[in-house]
């Protein structure tokens, strides 16, 4: 299991990851945008956001950074655009995890099937520090 850093832009997240890509000599990333995700008829994605990332990661000696942007109208200030990544193997952990976390807090995503994680959710603690779950196959 591995808590990792979550960097949030709005909207250049794209040119982050790559400025960071360069500087730490790391692969070429893969960046997945809000346009790239299955359509949803219910929640169909804005012309605005269709470019914006929805996930990138960068390995830096070992060391797991994830990026993206946030949706338009949800911007981040510099300072609040960090969050811990908890992401496991144990989807019974991931659970554990987040229902003790949200103890007092504010969640902001229940723990849901998306996409790109069988079991995914965000909060934010009774202490203020930003948390995003999810279960890695």
């Amino acid at each position: 299991m591995a808590v990792d850093v979550y960097l949030m832009f709005n909207g250049n997240c794209r040119d982050a990851v790559e400025f960071y890509a360069e500087a730490f000599q790391t692969e070429t990333p893969h960046i997945m945008t809000f346009g790239d995700a299955p359509s949803n008829p219910e929640h169909p994605v804005p012309e605005e956001a269709k470019d914006r990332v929805i996930h990138a990661r960068l390995n830096i000696e070992g060391s797991n950074v994830m990026f993206s942007d946030t949706f338009p109208g949800n911007e981040v200030e510099n300072g609040s655009n960090i969050t811990l990544a908890f992401v496991s193997k144990n989807m019974d952990d991931v659970k554990s995890a987040f229902h003790k976390l949200s103890e007092g807090g504010t969640v902001e995503l229940e723990l849901q099937e998306t996409f790109f994680s069988k079991c995914y959710g965000k909060l934010t603690d009774k202490f203020g520090i930003g948390w995003q779950f999810s279960h890695e196959e």
